[in-house]
This record gives C-alpha cells, sequence and structure tokens, in this order.
C-alpha cells in the first residue's frame, strides 16, 4: 500500500528543512511505500513569476539558495552532479516560455530530493506529473499515474506537485496552492492508504492564529466541513484537494513538519458531532462554519450580541447553508474575528509547559505515559497542558518541542542533555530529574538560571552536605522558579508537605518517627513466615528493590538520605554525620565479597530469630525507624545550634503504634510538634514506578 505525503514550501525551504522532510519519509517507510510530492522551496515561485514578467534582479539569488542547499545535502562527485543538475534546470527555465517558467520550482526541489533518497541507500523513482496528471481529466490522470507507478518497484517515487499538462500536452499549473490537489490525485489514483499534507502549522486550526492567537487545532472533522473551510479562507488546505480524497474515502491528514509528533487534523468521512468547526475570513467577509447540529437562528443571535458587545456593527449577518456569514468594515475585521471565536470557541486558556525528563527508566516512562493519558483531564481541571518535550536515558537524548510520543527509538542523541536543555527549553518549562545520580544536583543551578523549574525523585541530590542543599534552595528563589521534591521520600505520600507546612507556620517540630526503607520493611515485615533473613535479603536483591548492595540497605544508607531530606524540610539543619546509625549486620560483613555476606547472614540466622522470637513475646514487631527528636539533654556535641538528635535503628513497636501494621514496601511517618503533640500520621504505599509517577504529576501541577 502507498502512504502519500505532501510538504509544501516552507517544509522544504533549506537543507536542514528538507533533512527534517528525508526524516519524517524514512520513519513511513517502515509502514509501507511512499508517494512523495513537493512543492518548491518557500519563495520560489513568486521569484519565477517575476522572472517570467521579465524581473530578473531575484534570479541570481534564487540559483544560490538551490545550490548551498545541494552543497549541505551532498558531498564530493554527488555534489558535483546535483550542482550541475540544478544549473541546467535554471537554464531550461530562462530558456521556456514566459507561462512555463513557474513550472520549475517543483522540479528543482524534487530532484533535489530524489537524489538525496538515493544517495541514501533508498530505492527510489522520480515521477514527472508533466506526463502524469492531465488538467481537468480525472480518468486519464488516473490511468497513468497508476501505470506509471506499477512500472516501478521503487521504494520512494518523488513527484512534483502544481505542474500538470493539459490535454494537447503543454505544459501548465494547477493554481497556487496546487500541490496539495497534485497529492490527492495521486492518492486517489492509488488508493492510497493515508493521505498527509505536511504544513508550517499544527493542523486545520478554529481560526487563523496570526489573527486569533487563541484559536487551536481542530482534532477532526468531517470533508464537508474542511471543504467549507477551505473555500471560506482557511489557506492551509486547498479546497479542490477534498473531492479525491472523499470520493475515494481516504483521510486526509493536516500535519505539522516542524512538530511531526505534535497536534494534526484528520479529515475523514467520520460526521461532526460539533456544532461548529471553525472561523474565517475571506475579503469583507466572516464565515462561521458550521456543521448539521448547528442552530443557525440562535446563532444569528448571539453574533449579533457578541459584535454589538465588542463595539462593532455589522454590515451583514445571514445564513448560508450550514454556516452564517458576516460582513463588517475591513478596518473591524480582525477584532470582530475575536470576538467570535471568544464566543464560539472559547475555553479556559491553556498554559503549556514543556516537560523535560532525565532518567528514562520505570518512573520516567511511568510519568511519559501518564501524561499522555491523563492530557485532557488535566487542560480541563487545571488549565495547564503538559508536553514531554525531551528524555533522556545515561547515554542519549532527544528533544521535539512538538512533543513526543515513541520514546527514545528515534532521533535520538548522545550529548549533554541538560546543555541541549538549555539550548532550546523555553523559559517556565519543567525539569524532572528521575535518575539516581550523584551529581546531576550540582546542574540544577544553572537550569534555575535558565529559567526552568524542577521537580525530582532522585533523593541522592539531596542527601548532600546542607551548605549545597541550601544554595540549591537560594538558586530557584532568587531565579523565580519552583523547585518540588515530594517523591524523594514516600513517593505518593505527602511526608515532606506536610513538614514543610509546619516548618512555615512557624510550628517547631518535637520529634518525627519515620518507616521509610521500603527494602527493609518488605524484609522484616515478612520475617518470621518461612524464609530464612538471608533468603529474604537475597530476594528482594534479585527483585530490584535493593541497592545493587544490598549492605547498603542494611546499613541504612537509604533511610539516612530520606532522614536527612525529612529534616531540612522541617527546618532542621541536619548534616549526615549528625545520624547515629545502628546497622543492621556487623561491620565486618561490610568489608567481604557478596558471597561471604550471604554466608555470614545464614550463620546470623540464630540471631535474627531470637530478635523477632522477643519482639513477638513483647506483643511488638520489628521495624527499621529513623529518627529525628529535640535533644533533652541539649544539642549533640559540637553542633550547639541543631538542638536535635537523629538516628537509625531497628526497634520494637507495640500493637498501638501505625508502624506494627506496616506490610511490604509500605512506609509510615508519626510527625509530633508543639501545635500537634498527638501525632500526625501519614502512611500508605511507599514504591511503585506509578505512585511516583503520580506525586511528580502532582508536584508539576501544583
Amino acid at each position: 500500500m502507498f502512504r502519500v505525503l505532501k510538504f509544501g514550501g516552507s517544509s522544504v525551504a533549506d537543507a536542514t528543512a528538507m533533512s527534517r522532510v528525508l526524516d519524517i519519509v524514512g520513519g513511513e517507510l517502515t509502514k509501507g511505500r511512499v508517494v512523495l510530492v513537493s512543492s518548491a522551496i518557500s519563495g520560489c515561485t513568486d521569484g519565477l513569476l517575476a522572472c517570467a514578467a521579465g524581473n530578473l534582479s531575484g534570479l541570481d539569488a534564487l540559483r544560490e539558495r538551490h545550490l548551498a542547499i545541494v552543497r549541505r545535502l551532498f558531498t564530493g562527485g554527488e555534489r558535483d552532479s546535483a550542482a550541475k543538475e540544478v544549473l541546467r534546470l535554471f537554464a531550461a527555465m530562462e530558456a521556456a516560455p514566459a507561462d512555463e517558467k513557474v513550472t520549475f520550482g517543483e522540479l528543482l526541489s524534487t530532484r533535489i530530493l530524489a537524489r538525496k533518497l538515493g544517495c541514501d541507500g533508498v530505492a527510489v523513482h522520480w515521477a514527472d506529473s508533466r506526463n502524469l496528471v492531465v488538467k481537468d481529466d480525472l480518468p486519464e490522470t488516473y490511468r497513468r499515474i497508476r501505470t506509471a507507478l506499477d512500472a516501478t518497484d521503487a521504494s520512494v517515487i518523488v513527484a512534483p506537485g502544481f505542474i500538470c499538462s493539459d490535454s494537447t500536452g503543454k505544459v501548465c499549473t494547477l493554481g497556487r496552492g496546487g500541490s496539495d490537489y497534485s497529492a490527492a490525485l495521486y492518492a486517489a489514483a492509488l488508493k492510497a492508504e493515508s493521505l498527509q499534507i505536511w504544513t508550517d502549522v499544527p493542523g486545520i486550526m478554529t481560526a487563523n492564529p496570526k489573527q486569533v492567537p487563541a484559536a487551536r487545532t481542530i482534532p477532526g472533522m468531517s470533508y464537508r466541513a474542511a471543504l467549507e473551510m477551505a473555500e471560506h479562507g482557511a489557506k492551509v488546505l486547498y479546497a479542490p484537494t477534498v473531492a479525491p480524497a472523499m470520493e475515494a474515502g481516504i483521510d486526509i491528514e493536516i500535519r505539522n513538519t516542524f512538530a511531526p509528533d505534535g497536534k494534526r487534523t484528520v479529515i475523514s468521512a467520520t460526521p461532526d458531532t460539533r456544532a461548529w468547526v471553525g472561523v474565517t475570513s475571506s475579503d469583507d467577509t466572516i464565515c462561521l462554519v458550521g456543521t448539521p447540529e448547528a442552530d443557525l437562528t440562535a446563532a444569528q443571535s448571539q453574533v449579533r450580541e457578541t459584535l454589538r458587545t465588542a463595539g462593532i456593527a455589522p454590515l451583514e449577518v445571514r445564513i448560508a447553508e450550514r454556516n452564517l456569514l458576516v460582513r463588517v468594515r475591513e478596518a473591524v475585521e480582525i477584532p470582530a474575528l475575536q470576538a467570535l471565536h471568544r464566543t464560539f470557541f472559547g475555553v479556559r486558556p491553556l498554559r503549556e509547559i514543556n516537560l523535560f525528563i532525565a532518567g528514562y527508566g520505570a518512573v520516567g516512562k511511568a510519568l511519559a505515559d501518564m501524561v499522555g493519558r491523563t492530557a485532557g483531564t488535566v487542560a480541563e481541571r487545571t488549565g495547564k497542558t503538559l508536553r514531554v518535550a525531551g528524555i533522556a536515558d545515561s547515554r542519549r537524548y532527544r528533544i521535539d518541542l512538538g512533543g513526543m510520543k515513541d520514546g527514545l527509538e528515534r532521533n535520538s542523541v548522545a550529548g549533554d542533555f541538560v546543555d541541549a536543555v538549555l539550548d532550546i527549553a523555553p523559559k517556565g518549562s519543567v525539569f524532572v530529574d528521575c535518575t539516581d545520580s550523584e551529581t546531576l544536583y550540582k546542574r540544577y543551578p544553572d537550569l534555575f538560571r535558565g529559567g526552568l523549574n524542577i521537580v525530582s525523585s532522585n533523593r541522592r541530590s539531596f542527601a548532600i552536605p546542607y551548605v549545597d542543599y541550601a544554595a540549591m534552595q537560594a538558586a530557584a528563589r532568587e531565579n523565580g522558579r519552583f523547585f518540588r521534591y515530594e517523591t524523594t521520600v514516600g513517593a505518593a505520600l505527602p511526608m515532606l508537605e506536610s513538614l514543610a507546612i509546619g516548618a512555615n507556620s512557624c510550628d517547631e517540630i518535637l520529634s518525627i518517627e519515620a518507616v521509610v526503607s521500603c527494602t527493609l520493611n518488605q524484609i522484616l515485615s515478612a520475617y518470621g513466615e518461612g524464609p530464612t533473613f538471608a533468603s529474604l535479603v537475597r530476594a528482594a536483591q534479585e527483585a530490584g528493590l535493593t541497592e545493587p548492595d544490598p549492605r547498603l540497605d542494611l546499613g541504612g544508607r537509604d533511610a539516612l538520605r530520606k532522614l536527612l531530606i525529612l529534616a531540612r524540610e522541617a527546618g532542621v539543619q541536619l548534616e549526615e554525620e549528625d545520624v547515629v546509625i545502628e546497622p543492621l549486620i556487623p561491620a565486618s560483613l561490610f568489608d567481604v565479597s557478596l558471597d561471604e555476606f550471604y554466608q555470614g547472614l545464614e550463620r546470623l540466622e540464630p540471631v535474627f530469630a531470637e530478635a523477632h522470637r522477643n519482639a513477638l513475646a513483647a506483643g511488638c514487631r520489628r521495624r527499621f525507624v529513623a529518627f529525628l527528636e529535640k535533644a533533652p539533654g541539649g544539642a549533640p556535641e559540637g553542633r550547639p545550634a541543631l538542638g536535635y538528635r537523629a538516628g537509625i535503628r531497628v526497634q520494637q513497636v507495640p500493637e498501638d503504634h501505625p508502624a506494627y501494621h506496616l506490610r511490604g514496601t509500605e512506609n509510615a511517618i508519626l510527625i509530633r510538634s508543639a501545635f500537634h503533640p498527638t501525632p500526625i500520621v501519614i502512611q500508605g504505599p511507599g514504591e511503585g514506578a506509578r505512585q511516583a509517577a503520580a506525586s511528580l504529576l502532582n508536584d508539576i501541577l501544583r
């Protein structure tokens, strides 16, 4: 099956644009054979018309633009050969009759594109539309196209748009915008699977965005609605294009070359369900394009009232089939368009937010998927539309400000993701750190200075010396950026938010008890039901729940990071050396191989079993608890300003303690303060990619 792709002049304007086109074609080739129909490069048709009228002043510049494209796209002998063909075509153009000069723009662009595809190893065939498209004779045009393309096995057929011949064989054109129509003719003749019109806007919009900035893309519309929009001034689609596609039952996709994965419009036989499609204008007439669902009589009154409120007196408001035609004075055309658009298409203004996700593992992928699935709900509830504009793993990254849906599989490059983001990200974008990097935090100040906000789930970026932690916070404040990291402790549980609220309201923290090591809670809550302590640790490691070396968990390293974050969010300048850690295992097991470590754990099984029995006898369960509490005897030695003591240890908790009932990877925190001497308790799932992604999304949106 064929897929027909048409590219407009701005889509092939220079070598960079042409390379983008060839990337798009490459992607479509994975789905079937491609017919590539192209316009002349932007500005070329006007230049050729001027040349035909005897004005040769721009001819040298036009020739140089094409040669510059050749120099960028080709090397060596291919460059020389392509340049000679360009010069040969310009010579033929100058010698051609005046009315044929304009037909050479499409010959130039398509010959360059076909050559480049061939150089890249693609089986390509250049089809001469002058011999295939017969003006005003569809049966003959379809016959010639089918015959010509049946004779080639090429993967890509490149054909010039716009140009054709009449029934006598004289070369002529299909009119300005005719390349769209050329593509529709090829698609209808071949009964193509897809007809794509690639342009420089994201589909057909509810109004001309140059006149109405609030205009938005129409995701889908009927053939009839598209035809009405085109006939009444929507220049993104050439009106005659619709008929061949409609007769053949082929959907038309209007897509943006500069954001291939972004918004688009699909035109099909599906009936319109909305009352109104869009508002367009041509000369002094504004057309409000309706559907069978529209109440035209009521809309007439609404139009008059809207214009009256805007201080505009219409010259005429009348019904024309399913549309409303409104005539106004030329001087007030744009204000009238904007007023009508607000009335009939106004929605809550959406703030677009670009997301750049570092760390494309389980959490990063879950976040990207969640952003895509909840887009409509988020936009409706918050007035914000989120776009994943960049993603990176440890080896490569990909950025597309139009948005992306297919991860790192296409067009990813190696390099520094932060530098690339700083080069391209609009101010107000959000950098999301889903990595486990111990050094990425050093780039946070650069991102803040670059106008980006930061949301992070990377606890390693916060378990750093307090002076570095404070510097990050200061950089965010100084640059007016938000800095959120609720997910670093407790996944989706609002632990940090609860502490910050108290600290910000001058509440004094008396104590914090936190069961925040998912690994150790999983092991301790499962122990005693059969497997040895060593086998539970090994199972947790094999499940990816522990660090690569599980001794970091058993030694309290993960709990330490989380305790530092909790304390600092509560306003306590806790440092790593202030925390007394009592590991679950003796120091001797930290300096041996992993095999020897597990052998040592097995030898310690009687110790673990006895501790478990003692806890049960006391009506308790063992939990690994990180704590911070006011120091009753004063501050720790050497830290007079701290006033707290902190530690991490296994302790027995009674049945009335919230941590007693925790199972698996659940977390809990108990906060006592001057305002709340009876503890605030937060508990729930402390692990899971979906939970973490939901917490990140909440941080992005709040």
